[in-house]
């Protein structure tokens, strides 16, 4: 019988193994916190990104985001993306938004979106709004 041929596994040297990688996009959605009374509550989400990637402005950044901002961004990914599927966001709520644990699902659903949407590499490449929305305080979503 034929023998299969398998890949030639290189050992790594242990400065390989334990150097920085060459490619560090870390997202991560944090600190819910809900600002208004009554009717105008709403909440924002602190986004934190640490990367060492040259699409991106600043390897530390920490901004907040309100839903709609994220409803605004994913609109804009869509436009300019038309080879890209874009993952949906969480959905909107309607009822009980404030209480604990359903902000705490929505900032999961959050962060999971932004995790996929940045780590695509078409997105990273081409993308004229991914690093404003991830690190810009000024982001001005257009119409």
């Amino acid at each position: 019988m034929d023998k299969l041929s398998r890949p030639e596994i290189r050992q790594q040297t242990t400065q390989q193994m334990y150097d920085v990688p060459e490619n560090i996009l870390e997202i991560d959605v944090i600190n819910p916190q809900t600002h208004g009374i009554g009717r105008n509550m709403f909440t924002t989400y602190e986004i934190v990104c640490r990367t060492n990637m040259p699409y991106f402005r600043l390897h530390n950044s920490s901004v907040r985001r309100r839903y709609s901002e994220f409803e605004k961004f994913h609109d804009m990914l869509e436009r300019e993306s038309g080879r890209v599927s874009i993952p949906p966001l969480p959905g909107k709520i309607f009822t009980q938004r404030f209480r604990d644990d359903v902000i705490e699902e929505r900032r999961q659903g959050l962060e999971n979106f932004l995790r996929l949407v940045a780590g695509h590499p078409l997105i990273q490449t081409h993308s004229r709004v991914l690093s404003s929305f991830l690190q810009s305080p000024e982001f001005k979503p257009t119409p």
